[in-house]
């Protein structure tokens, strides 16, 4: 398997759907994640830049997924 450069993160109540590309922008990974799966996922991961939406959770998550190492970036989405 590539090794993932970029994952896009989103958040929701349940079920989490992670979005991973390599360095060529070729998808890598593609999967839900259950809410009690998500630090376990990305623990196995090397370090990488990690896109999700800014929401009332995302600060608690950026928060647990950097402190394994990741590079979490939180944006505003355009409506």
């Amino acid at each position: 398997m590539n090794e993932i450069s970029i994952i896009g993160l989103d958040i929701a109540k349940n079920v989490f759907q992670v979005h991973g590309i390599d360095c060529l922008g070729e998808p890598v990974v593609l999967r839900q994640l259950k809410r009690g799966r998500v630090l376990a996922f990305f623990g196995k991961l090397a370090p990488c830049l990690v896109g999700m939406e800014a929401c009332a959770t995302s600060h608690h998550w950026a928060r647990e997924i950097s402190k394994l190492g990741h590079d979490v970036r939180r944006c505003h989405r355009a409506m």
